[in-house]
Parts: C-alpha cells; sequence; structure tokens
C-alpha cells in the first residue's frame, strides 16, 4: 500500500464514543504501520474546555482499552506527536477562526473533516467553514450515518451540505462497506467465472442477509429511540450488502461504475407500502432475559427510554428485487438488538437438482449454501453434497471453507482504517452517493410511515433469543427458514 499523503484530518465530535472507539485506533494503527507522514496531524474538535495534554489522556486511554495487544508505549508517543486539539463549538464564529488560525500555513496538505457528530449539525459546520474560507476545492468533508431521520431531512442536509461541497468531495461513510469481507464478496463476483452462471433466478432459491448484535443500547438509548433499527442499521448498511450481492457487473472499477450500478438495485426494489408492510416486515423489541449468561433488562426498563415506546430494536423483512435478474427470488433481511449472537452474515441458497438420483439427507438440509461471514469471524463458506463413506451412495453435506484469518497471514486492515485511508486517497468507490442515499429513503419512508399508522406494537422477544416468532414465520410461509434455524 503506497503511504498517504501528507493530511490534516479534522474529527469534528473529537471526544465523542465513534472517534474514541473506532477512529483515533484506526489512525494509530495506520501510524504503527508506517503509513501517516511526519507532518500530518489529526485534530480532535469538540465543545469541551480542555487542553491537548488531557485530550492525549483520553485518547490513550480509549488506545489501551480498544487496541488490546496491538498497543505499544513507543508507538503511542510516536503517535501522540500527530495529535492535537481545540475547542470548536459549531454555533461560534470565534471557535472557527481560531480553527481557521490552527490550519494555517498548511494549505498544501490534504484537509480533511470527518463529521462524527448528530446530523442536524452537518449543515451549520460545513457553512461555518465555508463561511471562515476553510472549504477549499481540494477539501474533504466525511459524513457519519444517519444522514437524516428521512427522505426530505436527507435531502434537506445533502442540499445545505452541497452547497459547499461538490458531490466529489463528499464521503458519506457505511462502515460495513470498509469490512474485508465485503471486499472479497467484490472480489468473489467480479474476480472470479465461477458463481456468475448461477447469481440469478433460476439458480438462487433465496438470500438472507442478517447483522444480529449482542448488545443493547447501551449508552446510545437517547438516539437510538428517536431512530430504531429499521434507520439505523436497514437504510444502510443492509441495503447496501443487498446491493452488493444484487447488483451487475459494472464496466470498470471506476467508483461512479460501481455506484450506478448500485442505485439501479435500489430503484429496482419493489415497493412495500399499507398492507404489504404488515405482510411482509416484522418488527420487535426486546424484553427482559439472559445475554452472555448474565440477565438484563427489557428496552423499556433501559435509562432514558419512555416508558411506553414503541420504537423497533428487530427488523425482519422479506424483499424483492424486480429486475431480470433477480425477479421471483425473496431476499430476507435481518437485524436486532440482545439476539442470541453477534453474527453478520449473507446465505445464498442454490436451487436444488431437479432430480435426484441418490439417496439424500432431509431437503431442508441439503441445499447449496454460500455462506459469507462478515463478523465475528471473517469466512467464505461453501456447502455441497458428497458421499458418505460405506457401501451406499448416500450424499451428506460438507462444507468448503476459508477463513481468511487462517489462509491469509498478512495483517488485515479494520474497516475504519480502510475507509479513512481511502478518504485521505479520495477513493470514493465505498462511499455513498447522494442519489443512493435518496433512493433508499424513498423505499424505506413507506414502510416507516405504514408502522406509525397502525395499532400494531412491536412484537416482543426475550433478550438472548434470536427475535420474535414471527421473524421465522416470514420465512416459513415461503418454505424456508433462518440459516441458524436449520
Amino acid at each position: 500500500m503506497q503511504p498517504l499523503p501528507t493530511f490534516d484530518l479534522i474529527l469534528f465530535g473529537g471526544t465523542g464514543d465513534l472517534a474514541m472507539r473506532k477512529l483515533l485506533p484506526a489512525l494509530y494503527r495506520r501510524r504503527a504501520a508506517g503509513y501517516l507522514s511526519p507532518k500530518s496531524r489529526v485534530l480532535g474538535v469538540a465543545r469541551s474546555e480542555l487542553s491537548r495534554e488531557d485530550y492525549l489522556a483520553m485518547v490513550q486511554s480509549s488506545c489501551q482499552a480498544h487496541l488490546g495487544k496491538d498497543y505499544d508505549e513507543q508507538r503511542w508517543a510516536e503517535f501522540s506527536q500527530h495529535v492535537d486539539y481545540l475547542k470548536v463549538d459549531a454555533s461560534s464564529p470565534e471557535d472557527f477562526a481560531g480553527l481557521k488560525r490552527k490550519l494555517e500555513g498548511c494549505e498544501e496538505h490534504t484537509r480533511a473533516f470527518f463529521l462524527s457528530t448528530a446530523p442536524d449539525l452537518f449543515a451549520p459546520i460545513c457553512e461555518g467553514l465555508a463561511t471562515h474560507s476553510l472549504a477549499t476545492p481540494s477539501s474533504r468533508v466525511v459524513l457519519e450515518k444517519p444522514l437524516g431521520h428521512d427522505r426530505a431531512s436527507s435531502a434537506q442536509i445533502n442540499e445545505r451540505v452541497g452547497r459547499i461541497f461538490t458531490e466529489q468531495q463528499i464521503f458519506r461513510i457505511d462502515h460495513y462497506l470498509g469490512k474485508e469481507t465485503v471486499q472479497n464478496l467484490l472480489a468473489l463476483r467480479f474476480g472470479n467465472t465461477l458463481f456468475e452462471p448461477l447469481w440469478r433466478r433460476g439458480r438462487v432459491k433465496h438470500v438472507q442477509i442478517t447483522v444480529a448484535e449482542e448488545l443493547g443500547v447501551e449508552r446510545r438509548a437517547g438516539f437510538y429511540d428517536e431512530t430504531g433499527a429499521l434507520r439505523d442499521m436497514v437504510q444502510n448498511h443492509l441495503l447496501q450488502l443487498l446491493c452488493i450481492i444484487a447488483m451487475e457487473p459494472p464496466a470498470t472499477s471506476d467508483p461512479d461504475a460501481m455506484r450506478d450500478e448500485k442505485l439501479k438495485v435500489l430503484r429496482a426494489l419493489r415497493p412495500l407500502r399499507g398492507r404489504d408492510v404488515l405482510h411482509k416486515t416484522v418488527r420487535g423489541q426486546y424484553k427482559a432475559g439472559a445475554s452472555g449468561g448474565k440477565p438484563v433488562v427489557g428496552y423499556l426498563e433501559e435509562k432514558d427510554v419512555p416508558e411506553n415506546s414503541r420504537t423497533e430494536t428487530f427488523v425482519a423483512l422479506r424483499v424483492d428485487i424486480d429486475s431480470w435478474r433477480w425477479v421471483g427470488v425473496p431476499f430476507y433481511l435481518r437485524t436486532g438488538k440482545r439476539l442470541q449472537e453477534k453474527l453478520s452474515e449473507i446465505v445464498v441458497t442454490f436451487e436444488d437438482v431437479p432430480l435426484s438420483i441418490y439417496e439424500r439427507p432431509d431437503t431442508s438440509q441439503a441445499l447449496n449454501r454460500l455462506v459469507i461471514q462478515l463478523q465475528p469471524d471473517e469466512s467464505i463458506e461453501l456447502t455441497v453434497l458428497a458421499k458418505f463413506p460405506g457401501e451406499v451412495m448416500r450424499l451428506r453435506p460438507v462444507n468448503l471453507s476459508l477463513d481468511f484469518s487462517e489462509t491469509f497471514k498478512a495483517p488485515r486492515l479494520d474497516a475504519y482504517e480502510r475507509l479513512l485511508t481511502d478518504v485521505l486517497k479520495g477513493n470514493l468507490t465505498l462511499f455513498m452517493r447522494r442519489d443512493e442515499l435518496d433512493a433508499a429513503w424513498q423505499w424505506i419512508d413507506p414502510i416507516r410511515e405504514a408502522w406509525e399508522q397502525s395499532d400494531e406494537a412491536p412484537k416482543a422477544y426475550t433478550a438472548g433469543s434470536w427475535g420474535p416468532a414471527a421473524a421465522s414465520a416470514l420465512l416459513g410461509r415461503d418454505g424456508f427458514a433462518w440459516h441458524n434455524e436449520l
């Protein structure tokens, strides 16, 4: 990998959870690997009155906690030379003037503003940057999710930010797209001919995408109760994974060629409205149970959650894509908190043979499947049928597995390491374009509106389970089952 250009990375929300838990440890790793030039700077900005020493103590503590055995005192000393802090309140012109003074004399550096703040601050921050001539034609801005709470608010944010930064300067980040296994999914699809003849209706029976979390809302209850699983996870992470699975091969690896094909998938999603929403979606909310062998409270007992909240912590959907490649093939999406385990996987189930001439196990167990696991371990597993030893020709499923940690001994990039590297190099491939985001919200909004108009509350499920029974029934009506239930 080529060294990064000399840069100034300004982290708005520099004292927040994302910066401390993900961004700064990712930059530490980039420095430890030798990719940060001596003059590159990481400037944390937030509303708190902190000295540089106070801020470095916070960052060091966080790096120690989140880097584990990768943390080293000597490497910390080297990385800390790049880190500084400045108080900036988005409503204070004086603070933006101070930021301008801080960046003076470094105009030749690649300049990137990472906005890890509430989305209602995105536009005011960008406007403050423009007022003080900090948003140069060569600078970049990174927008964290969620980008608005519906299509209208998202459009308003994009419109205001778009008056200051061009589309080529705006990096709308989805950290799932930075995961190594997602990169390998692209390689699997577009670097090999093996699966292309099978990647279509008539060959694929159904597709499942699961992003399960073992944790509850933790310290994010205030944010989460106004967002919910549909907007927090489905609108971005799951739909982006769906696009990569379903998109047509782009003509080139050019960022816009890739994003053009993802946009076609989003526009081909069959709308869910009215009664279709109630029939093809399941929303749930966890109640008290056990997680990690310990008792945990239900969502309504979490701190800062209103006692009558109807916010969903679980969503399952049947999605149809009206394209020549995929019409008639159901895609099942599922995400939730306080589920049985932390798991992100994509399961592609292929059609069975038209006529079996050998003794086979139960059909539900014998289907050929491709399982792409994103977390906790990154792997690809293909299930095929093989002869069981003995006189009789009996078939049994066997797995052909690729474990990335075992196969490739080279260091692998954390998702935010990859995405920050792409920001600083100006590579937009893994970032959402404005029209993609708009198409995703256009599909999501009617689902949310139908839920709000319904008298039906989210279905309760026990913490530590795999969600409401209705999620199993969603697939059961079509004769299928979730991968973990086989």
